[in-house]
Parts: C-alpha cells; sequence; structure tokens
C-alpha cells in the first residue's frame, strides 16, 4: 500500500491550533540560494526559516532543494516569490512550499490576486496539477485538492508608503493569513533610502502593525537590528524576521578579518 500522509504545519499553524507556540515568532531570511545552508539554519531553534526568490540567486530548483534540506526538521519554512505573478505562484506552490510571502502588495486588489493565485477554482486560478507535483506528494495526501487551503499561508508584503495607507483593507481580505512589513522599501518609497530607522519609518511600521491587528490578523516585520526587533515587538509584532545567512556571514567574517587586520573604520558597510 503507498504511503500516506499530511504535508508538515504551515506558518499560520504556528499562531493557531495546538501547533501555536504561544510568543513572538522569530525567524531567519536564506538567501544564498544554498540548500547546506538552509539545512543549517533551519537546525537553529528558529521558529521559520524564509528561503529568497525575490533578492537571492534562487529558481525553481534551488527552492526545491532547499525545501528537502529543510523538511527533516521542526522549522517552517516559508518561501517569498519574485511576485505577484500566478503562474510562479502556482509553481512553487506545487514544488511544495506551503508558505508563501508575496512582495509589493500595494493595494487590496492586489492582496485579492495573490489569494486568487493560491487557490484552486472556483474560488481562484491555481492550475491543477497534484498528480505530478511534490504539493499533494504525487497524491499520497488523502484529498490534497479539496484540503489545499488548510495546508496553505499566504503572507503579503506592504512596503510602500502606499501600501501603509492602504494596511488596513490589505489585511481585510478573506484568505490572507499574515502581514510582513518591509522596512527598506518602506523608507525608499518615503525617500529616505538606507534610512529604515528614521522616525518617519518606524512610524510609519508601528501604524501598521496597528491596523492590521485592528483588522484581525497576524502582522510582522524585518529587522536585522535588535533594539528595532524589540521595539516593534513592543508594539505589537507577531513575528520577527530578524536576520539573513549572508548578512550573518558577511557580519561575522567581517568580525574574525577585524581581530588580525587593522583597517580603515570608514571602510566598514553603514546598512545591516
Amino acid at each position: 500500500m503507498p504511503f500516506r500522509l499530511d504535508p508538515p504545519r504551515s506558518f499560520k499553524d504556528l499562531f493557531v491550533g495546538d501547533g501555536a507556540v504561544g510568543r513572538t515568532v522569530a525567524g531567519m531570511f536564506v538567501c544564498s540560494g544554498d540548500a547546506g545552508a538552509a539545512e543549517i539554519c533551519a537546525g537553529s531553534g528558529l521558529d521559520y526559516v524564509l528561503i529568497d526568490g525575490e533578492h537571492g540567486p534562487n529558481g525553481l530548483e534551488s527552492i526545491l532543494a532547499q525545501l528537502r534540506a529543510i523538511a527533516g526538521y521542526p522549522c517552517v519554512a516559508v518561501v517569498r516569490v519574485p511576485f505577484n505573478d500566478p503562474v510562479l505562484i502556482k509553481q512553487y506552490l506545487d514544488l511544495g512550499a506551503q508558505s508563501l510571502i508575496v512582495p509589493m502588495v500595494d493595494s487590496a486588489e492586489s492582496a485579492r490576486e495573490a489569494v486568487r493565485a493560491v487557490r484552486y477554482p472556483p474560488h481562484g486560478v491555481r492550475g491543477v496539477g497534484s498528480a505530478l507535483a511534490r504539493s499533494a506528494r504525487w497524491n499520497r495526501v488523502p484529498e490534497y485538492l479539496q484540503r489545499a487551503d488548510d495546508f496553505t499561508s499566504l503572507i503579503v508584503q506592504v512596503e510602500s508608503a502606499e501600501a501603509v495607507r492602504n494596511a488596513a483593507a490589505i489585511a481585510a481580505v478573506d484568505g490572507i493569513d499574515a502581514v510582513f512589513i518591509g522596512p527598506s522599501d518602506l523608507a525608499a518609497s518615503m525617500g529616505l533610502l538606507g534610512q529604515q530607522g528614521h522616525p518617519e519609518v518606524v512610524a510609519a511600521v508601528k501604524r501598521t502593525i496597528a491596523d492590521v491587528k485592528a483588522a484581525g490578523k497576524t502582522v510582522g516585520v524585518n529587522a536585522f537590528v535588535e533594539a528595532d526587533a524589540r521595539d516593534y515587538i513592543e508594539a505589537g509584532a507577531d513575528f520577527v524576521n530578524v536576520g539573513a545567512d549572508v548578512a550573518l556571514l558577511a557580519r561575522g567574517s567581517e568580525a574574525l578579518a577585524a581581530k588580525y587586520i587593522t583597517v580603515d573604520e570608514s571602510d566598514r558597510p553603514a546598512s545591516y
């Protein structure tokens, strides 16, 4: 008899049901495109790892390899798609990515498009290929087509001044499980490029946190600086993305070099 199973928990299961952690959730980016790095981070004890298909050197094959590497660990695998495209979203879902972040969602209509992309007809436009795909474990997940929404988490990214203005409406869209705030792009859209710690940007992030929570949805933020992360947790953030594999490697290797090599302090990077 063939093996029957359910997929592992998705991102929303960290907040509701028997698997809820009951505290602020913490995770990190994996941007290197490397399955070994993804596996190392998956065993860190963080709640989730976020494979970055937007800014990282990732294609379908490398994302699949990372999903398989993470699968042996209890943390949740989240994948960020490059943009809000139903064809790409279908492919990422079929790879077995259950928790997706869709970037640059500026309006409720854009959020509805993302929802339609992750749902099968009649509620969406996702193409049906479960017999061919890892998502359903090649039809080894019982009634996958009828239950797919239970296994899928959709997070949309608010990262522009327009999106901040529309945050409450975006969060209210049925099918949106969480909102993820990106202060870096938000700062750029506000004319404050590279100044994600600027008071106006911080205020916009906190306003978005309040608006999303008022809509009854989970909200999180990217914050590599610990003081910023703690501040956003105090403001009510339900999850915080606190680092990235490439940033840890860059800063860690620089710290090693600094122990043994004298450098001009002006050469050190200012961001992250």
